[in-house]
């Protein structure tokens, strides 16, 4: 752990073979990543997970980055909404006549950049921020953007999330920064949805479950036809299963098959809904289904797997994953495939379906 400047958090055996160490990095690096090691056989593999899937920025020391070097891009996605991509992960905005609702944050020193990025959007005061979930980058922009908004009575800024997040970034472990107050989203909710209207249009929020996280909220902007998903969904890359905070892959597939709900295909399956992941580019909903069917695929190999009474060794061993790691592998990859199939493998041992 030393050679990752790492420090136990959490010792937990999982079945009579395999015992999960959960590491976090010391204050020196970004709070909430997680790194984690997987001992099998007595041999021992480093498993190495981000909170950032697709972005090296989020995978080295918050000290180490030049955030002056990092570009933003703004995309129109459909309707109100546009795509802010930076150093975290993606950033939705809608915009109209009320004002200004964002979805994630990034990183606070990226505040300036993306709040002059909004500005050439609207010139409305940002109301609402939306949390999808708590991982530091896509919540660690909130105070500095808040203070950059400078709400009034009169003009409040109403910061959301479901109150799982909220309850981890009000009591964070031994180690972990504490998010300051005015970064904290006050406004949670308990109730399998919340929604309210703005700028025009039906925002609506979408708990789901033991996912990627325990605390993960879909987006869902109704008349523009657009679906913010957090890192439920991320094309192009295995999905990180937060097992540390309470994620699952059965909650996984059971939050892509609620964006599925929601999504609508126009004519060939192409377009219609559009769908702003965690990380990566604009999709639909045939790339949702794509990601789906590839975890559910894998997750039944690895079940039989189990059923068979091999070992999580002997199954990465096996490359359940094979065929797919064209795809969702490369040389940027952070969560590789046998992280993936460990992350599989916890959440089957401790609930197979």
């Amino acid at each position: 752990a030393e050679d990752f400047d790492l420090e136990l958090v959490e010792n937990r055996t999982l079945d009579g073979h395999t015992q999960e160490l959960v590491y976090r990095p010391t204050r020196h690096c970004l709070r909430q990543r997680l790194a984690r090691v997987s001992r099998s056989a007595g041999r021992s593999a480093w498993w190495t997970a981000s909170v950032a899937p697709l972005l090296a920025a989020a995978a080295v020391c918050e000290a180490q980055q030049d955030f002056s070097a990092v570009g933003l891009a703004v995309l129109p996605v459909q309707g109100g909404v546009y795509m802010i991509t930076g150093a975290g992960g993606n950033t939705s905005v809608q915009i109209g006549h009320e004002g200004v609702l964002v979805v994630d944050t990034q990183f606070a020193p990226l505040a300036p950049k993306i709040m002059a990025e909004i500005g050439k959007l609207s010139s409305g005061p940002i109301r609402f921020i939306v949390n999808t979930h708590d991982h530091v980058d896509h919540v660690d922009g909130n105070a500095a953007l808040a203070e950059l908004i400078k709400p009034t009575v009169l003009e409040p800024l109403q910061m959301i999330a479901h109150e799982n997040a909220l309850a981890r970034l009000s009591n964070p472990r031994n180690g972990e920064g504490a998010t300051p107050p005015g970064g904290l989203p006050a406004d949670s909710y308990f109730t399998p949805t919340k929604d309210f209207h703005y700028n025009g249009e039906s925002v609506f929020l979408y708990h789901a479950p033991n996912a990627h996280t325990d605390g993960d909220t879909i987006v869902l902007f109704r008349e523009s036809d657009v679906v913010s998903t957090g890192d439920l969904f991320t094309p192009g890359a295995y999905p990180f299963i937060d097992r540390a905070r309470g994620g699952s892959v059965q909650g996984l597939i059971a939050g892509l098959n609620q964006i599925l709900h929601l999504t609508v295909p126009a004519k060939t399956q192409e377009r219609g809904t559009y769908v702003v992941p965690g990380h990566g580019r604009i999709c639909d909903e045939a790339d949702v289904v794509e990601f789906r069917d590839m975890i559910v695929i894998v997750r039944d190999r690895i079940a039989d797997m189990i059923a068979r009474g091999m070992t999580l060794r002997q199954i990465q061993a096996a490359r359940p994953t094979l065929d797919y790691d064209t795809e969702y592998v490369d040389a940027d990859s952070v969560i590789t495939p046998a992280e993936f199939v460990a992350a599989v493998h916890s959440s089957l041992m401790e609930s197979p379906r």
